[in-house]
């Protein structure tokens, strides 16, 4: 798989993509990662890749020609992703989609905002990691980068990991416990020490779906609408 990602802090990746899951997946040939420079896609002496807003008001909005430029240098087809908070909330079901895929193309914004003929233009989807705001869309890159290469087949070193996590079900995961079995007087379930593989599947079955209930009403209404 080919991931590219344009922004203008290419030093953001640098790290994260060289270290862990993300960092063996390379290592292992199952991703190739491709961090370009908005600013190396500007035709000015001072490298300008923001202007005022149209129609007045605060802050300063990325300009389209930049974007426009470097994704065609890329030569990047679909899926192109533009991070955006007024984006659709990034799913599970959005990195499923993605890891299956040949190449995806994130686009990272910065200021107040990205000229919208981006998302237009390049037919980007605009997805957000939550409700709230960030001074960037590298961040947020590199959730869904790391959301991605993780479910590549080979990137973990146990698929069933991947497989027992939140959201792979439509449920969050039940909680987990290692050594010891009792710590400042708080002690590991008994059944995760009976052996009983079947009543330790029934007990992490009942506590995701507590779980879920409790903490997230919307994903409980889905996985109930499913039957």
């Amino acid at each position: 798989m080919r991931i590219n990602v344009v922004t203008l802090f290419p030093e953001a990746f640098a790290g994260a993509v060289s270290v862990s899951i993300l960092g063996r997946a390379a290592e292992q040939q199952l991703v190739r990662y491709r961090v370009v420079q908005l600013r190396n896609y500007t035709h000015d002496r001072h490298k300008t890749v923001d202007d005022s807003p149209y129609g007045g008001g605060a802050g300063m909005v990325l300009k389209p020609e930049p974007f426009f430029e470097a994704v065609e240098d890329l030569r990047a087809g679909p899926p192109i992703v533009l991070l955006s908070a007024r984006g659709r909330p990034f799913t599970h079901r959005d990195a499923v989609r993605f890891a299956v895929g040949a190449e995806l193309t994130l686009l990272c914004g910065h200021y107040k905002d990205v000229d919208q003929r981006v998302a237009d233009g390049l037919g980007a989807e605009e997805l957000s990691v939550g409700d709230f705001v960030l001074s960037g869309g590298e961040p947020a890159a590199l959730c869904v980068l790391d959301a991605v290469v993780r479910l590549l087949p080979g990137a973990l070193g146990d698929h069933e990991s991947a497989a027992t996590d939140s959201y792979y079900d439509g449920l969050l995961s039940p909680p987990s416990y290692t050594r010891p079995p009792s710590y400042r007087g708080m002690d590991v379930p008994a059944v995760l020490l009976s052996g009983n593989h079947e009543q330790i599947a029934g007990w992490r079955a009942a506590e995701a779906e507590r779980l879920t209930r409790e903490r997230r009403p919307d994903l409980w209404a889905r996985y109930e609408d499913r039957g």
